[in-house]
């Protein structure tokens, strides 16, 4: 069963445990059984599939976080989407350390995923022109909730585009 989920999707170890501790789960309920007696089986294949190498939360998590950066999450919209594919804090902070140092700075990561999202969404300079103003309030409500701070949401949609968006 592990070998299959991890042949269809990319994985934390966390995520494994949970796949394998749900279908343990599901199969001891209908044979009247109790899920603890297979903890430690479940906790031996997440092991040996880390050993292996099939499982790696730094590469799971860098990937991840560059999927997330592309389609506009902020920065603790991103260590929020982590956090809930179980990786824990310490890595979530040195994938993000390393995404840095590679950017350059940390300001020009958020900002280009400050106008990914609002690309991916049409706000701001995105909207055709006639109702950008009627809509900027709701333009920066959006960005707030996705998580981007005030002064670069402001930025983003007040932006000017070197080419305006075609009328849909």
């Amino acid at each position: 069963m592990a070998l299959h989920y991890l042949d269809r999707y990319g994985a934390s170890s966390e995520m494994l445990r949970r796949v394998l501790a749900r279908r343990v789960d599901r199969r001891c309920r209908s044979r009247d059984e109790a899920p603890d007696a297979h903890a430690g089986l479940i906790a031996e294949t997440v092991a040996r599939a880390q050993r292996a190498g099939l499982i790696d939360d730094v590469r799971f998590a860098a990937a991840r976080l560059a999927t997330l950066r592309r389609r506009g999450a902020s920065t603790r919209q991103a260590r929020a989407k982590l956090s809930e594919k179980g990786i824990d804090a310490d890595t979530i902070s040195a994938v993000m350390t390393d995404e840095r140092e590679d950017a350059g700075e940390e300001a020009d990561t958020e900002r280009q995923a400050a106008a990914a999202y609002a690309r991916r969404r049409r706000l701001g300079p995105h909207r055709p022109p006639g109702a950008r103003e009627a809509n900027r309030e709701r333009d920066l409500a959006a960005m707030a909730r996705a998580g981007f701070p005030y002064g670069l949401a402001r930025a983003v949609i007040g932006a000017e585009l070197d080419d305006p968006p075609e009328d849909p």
